[in-house]
């Protein structure tokens, strides 16, 4: 009987009560810190002497990659009701090391078989084109998660410094994962440690020589999102990092350098 009137109760609850029960669970069941993805990361991932550029011993990795399809799966299990229920910050997080872990995961289905991650991919489809991982609730392929989430949803250029594609043309993957509580800080740091490397941006022989990113995604940085409405504006406020010289700072912060963008390196930020 009293289980019975327990049922009728629920069935008598508004709907938004019930929906926000669902949401509060989902949320708290997940671990917003990732400690297994975390673990991974510490553990074959390394910056080198200068801070800014980072690579992965695939080789190593290759040996655990079982713990790494379990946190893959994990992240495949949470539904889009939950994933609604995360605040803004840990949304972009489970995103940003969405994207990182199953480009791993990419890397190891054909490693040491490569060069390049472009290898993975044809003549009629690029490898972030693959629909070969379930998230949210459907088949998504990396390009869904960069393209169409984490660019047009968050607004916020520095994830171009957060998503790692494997290559050593790109900002680099950090040796942990992304959370919540210090988001802000680790894009920031990202974006600094990205503009301070100077073989992928600097100013030589009078040029302002940035990497193809910012061209490739130019529209990303003329959107006025966090005060930048231009890659020159962006470029001024990073003066420092991209040259030790003050006159040549003071060049950037006037927009008198000429800018260009040099070739990006596909090869794979392979530690060995």
């Amino acid at each position: 009987m009293k289980r019975r009137f327990a049922i009728q109760y629920i069935a008598t609850l508004p709907i938004w009560i019930c929906h926000t029960t669902v949401f509060s669970q989902s949320n708290a069941a997940f671990d917003h810190t990732y400690p297994a993805w975390d673990a991974l990361l510490k553990k074959h991932v390394r910056w080198p002497a200068d801070g800014k550029q980072s690579r992965v011993d695939y080789k190593a990795l290759s040996a655990d990659r079982p713990a790494l399809q379990k946190l893959l799966a994990d992240w495949s299990a949470v539904s889009a009701t939950a994933f609604a229920a995360f605040s803004r910050e840990q949304q972009m997080a489970f995103l940003i090391n969405a994207y990182n872990g199953f480009t791993l995961e990419l890397i190891l289905k054909q490693y040491p078989n490569l060069k390049s991650i472009k290898d993975l991919g044809s003549f009629v489809q690029s490898a972030w084109k693959k629909k070969f991982f379930t998230l949210l609730g459907e088949q998504r392929h990396l390009d869904w998660i960069e393209h169409e989430q984490l660019r047009p949803q968050y607004a916020d250029w520095r994830v171009h410094a957060a998503v790692n594609c494997a290559s050593i043309g790109c900002p680099a993957l950090r040796p942990e994962a992304f959370v919540a509580a210090k988001l802000d800080a680790q894009l920031d740091d990202g974006m600094q440690r990205f503009m301070a490397d100077r073989s992928r941006n600097r100013v030589e022989v009078g040029k302002l020589q940035i990497s193809m990113i910012f061209k490739w995604f130019r529209e990303d940085f003329e959107k006025g999102h966090r005060g930048i409405n231009s890659v020159e504006e962006l470029a001024a406020r990073y003066a420092s990092a991209l040259t030790d010289s003050a006159s040549e700072q003071a060049q950037i912060k006037a927009r008198q350098l000429p800018v260009t963008h040099l070739d990006y390196d596909w090869s794979l930020n392979d530690g060995k």
